[in-house]
């Protein structure tokens, strides 16, 4: 059951990645998260209150509270990478970086690595070198774009390994807290921002709000699965599964935003999805 709630939480995680994406290339991923993580609150707070009882205990809320921080600056980065970067390839690379830390965390608590997961990482780290690379007549992905989704990986990580430590009675309602804070500062940050740039022109695009709640409905409903598949499995192997979430942002912003990869980058693609399927059955 742990795994089959993680790859659920993957593959709706895709889904939002896409369409957040593809919102933050009209307005800004500041401005998507702004609507998009508000609207994700609702859905996971109704889902807290009919659906999946729970306690908030003092230990969920403070885990909550740490989550939806990390969580913030991790999507904010994602958002912002996937606006400026090919999905293709900036997808893999967070996937293998925030699979990859929790398994680190497991091994700082006292776990053991064993060769198919060694091996794993391994693979991870090379499909991050070839998955970066350009050649031939291909759309570059700037260098600021793979350093973000580095960057954006690694707070991922981090994000799932303190919603796995959310106490077992908690329901859903870690992952609840943890949306609501992060909206609070995604909110914060929009505003700081606006002030900051008083004079310059707004976007004229107009606000992709359809792209934004899908995103937002989809990121939260992932974050609800996600805390459920954690209370009912090893956090170092459910993490890795909810990393195959690139699968579905790949196979999207392919058919129906016709990115194309060169060869090496699809090397590396397939390779970053091998290592988190490694890295999950191990």
């Amino acid at each position: 059951m742990a795994a089959l709630l993680a790859l659920l939480s993957s593959l709706s995680w895709g889904t939002a990645d896409f369409m957040g994406g593809l919102a933050s290339r009209r307005v800004g991923s500041l401005r998507v998260l702004s609507v998009s993580y508000p609207a994700g609150g609702v859905l996971i707070t109704v889902l807290a209150l009919l659906f999946i009882p729970g306690v908030v205990s003092g230990d969920a809320f403070a885990v909550g509270i740490a989550s939806g921080a990390v969580g913030a600056v991790g999507m904010g980065l994602l958002y912002a990478a996937l606006s400026r970067g090919q999905m293709g390839i900036v997808s893999p690379i967070t996937a293998v970086l925030s699979g990859a830390v929790p398994v680190v965390v497991g091994l700082a608590l006292g776990e053991s690595l064993s060769p198919v997961v060694l091996a794993g990482i391994i693979t991870a780290g090379l499909a991050v070198i070839l998955v970066s690379r350009e050649s031939g007549p291909h759309k570059k992905t700037p260098t600021h774009a793979i350093v973000l989704a580095i960057a954006s990986g690694l707070a991922i990580g981090g994000y799932l390994s303190i919603l796995g430590s959310a106490p077992d009675d908690s329901g859903i309602w870690v992952a609840t807290i943890g949306r609501w804070f992060s909206s609070a500062v995604v909110v914060v940050a929009l505003v700081v921002s606006l002030r900051r740039r008083r004079s310059a022109q707004s976007p004229t695009a107009a606000f992709p709000w359809n792209l934004a709640i899908a995103a937002g409905a989809l990121d939260a409903l992932a974050n609800a699965v996600f805390q459920l598949a954690a209370q009912r499995g090893l956090l170092a192997i459910v993490a890795v599964i909810g990393s195959l979430y690139p699968a579905a942002t790949v196979l999207l912003a392919r058919f129906l935003l016709h990115e194309r990869l060169s060869r090496t980058q699809l090397i590396g693609v397939v390779l970053a999805l091998f290592a988190a399927g490694t890295l999950a059955l191990a």
